[in-house]
């Protein structure tokens, strides 16, 4: 269960970056909300994950997570290069993830 908590904390932080850009420094009330409701609903399932899984795996794992499909999302809808280079080092960063995840022992 573990692990599945940490793919929602992921989610959730790739919700609150996508939040922070769109919140327009608080104006769009919306954004505003998807961002604290994200970022609030992310630290909690980190936290439940963290219970098992070692921080060190966690949160690079939580990161990756959210930084890969922050990039994704960022080509789809807002136009951000996607680039060869830029998707074999996407491609590399989840490689990563799935070492980590293969080699821990939780």
């Amino acid at each position: 269960m573990s692990w599945i908590y940490l793919l929602l904390a992921g989610v959730f932080e790739i919700g609150w970056t996508i939040g922070l850009k769109q919140m327009d420094n608080h104006k769009n009330l919306l954004w505003t909300a998807i961002f604290y409701i994200s970022i609030i609903t992310s630290f909690y399932f980190l936290q439940l994950a963290l219970k098992a899984i070692p921080i060190g795996t966690a949160y690079a794992i939580y990161t990756s997570i959210g930084a890969v499909g922050t990039v994704i999302i960022g080509m789809i809808f807002f136009k951000e290069p996607s680039t060869f280079i830029r998707l074999g080092f996407i491609l590399l960063t989840i490689s990563g993830v799935i070492g980590l995840k293969l080699t821990s022992t939780h």
